[in-house]
């Protein structure tokens, strides 16, 4: 599913050069969950926009289901990302001027489906959220829990192989929280590799598999078989 070799990000500050990601090696194979923990500035966000094609200025070897991302175009990194990944940001990136029900539509305005199918599709997500009475208000006019909510939505109504999810509960109440935790584990029973950054030792409890990121390393990986090639020892 997703093989990265030697991945290294940093960033120029002044004359110096910060590292984010220092030579991450790492197999995650169809099917896993993952988390990825640490403290801040360890680098979780920053390997979770690599992996969702998100930032072109990494170092490295990234294969995603055969497909060789390092040696993709821009253009190309995008219509692999639009097929086959699922993104929930921590910040909800909605975009403003759709409703909700366009929102969550978005994804499905990529593939080749009938409006129909795609009207049934949105109205079926809709339901499951539990926000079929927001369809038509807009971002703006919604709490941050729901924006959550239907960032959340619109990252799994087309089914991606790859759900990428940043914080996926932080502006959650419990209840809510441990309903889309739930939801993410049918998922991955269902097929879907998902990879989760959280700072909640109960989030992470839904996985199978924790990465540790410290100072852009990677630290621990509970995976016994897969890994330890790029695992350092702080």
């Amino acid at each position: 599913m997703i093989a990265l070799k030697q991945i290294e990000r940093s960033y120029k500050t002044g004359a110096a050069q910060t590292f984010v990601l220092r030579n991450i090696n790492l197999t995650i194979r169809e099917g896993d969950f993952v988390t990825v923990m640490g403290p801040s500035g360890a680098g979780k966000s920053s390997l979770l926009n690599v992996l969702a094609l998100l930032d072109d200025e990494w170092r490295g070897e990234y294969s995603l289901d055969g497909e060789q991302v390092h040696a993709l175009s821009r253009k190309g990194r995008a219509e692999l990302a639009r097929r086959r990944i699922g993104m929930v940001f921590q910040s909800y990136h909605l975009l403003d001027d759709l409703t909700v029900a366009e929102n969550i539509d978005l994804p499905l305005s990529y593939k080749n489906l009938p409006r129909a199918e795609r009207q049934a599709m949105v109205a079926d997500t809709l339901d499951r959220f539990q926000i079929v009475g927001k369809k038509d208000l807009y971002p703006s006019q919604l709490s941050g829990g729901q924006q959550q909510l239907v960032g959340i939505a619109r990252a799994v109504i087309h089914s991606p192989a790859l759900l990428l999810a940043d914080e996926p509960t932080g502006n959650l109440h419990s209840a809510q929280a441990a309903e889309i935790m739930q939801l993410f584990r049918t998922l991955n029973e269902q097929g879907t590799t998902i990879v989760q950054v959280t700072h909640s030792e109960l989030n992470a409890t839904y996985g199978r598999r924790i990465l540790e990121l410290r100072d852009g390393w990677l630290t621990r990986d509970t995976a016994p078989a897969q890994g330890a090639s790029g695992v350092h020892a702080s």
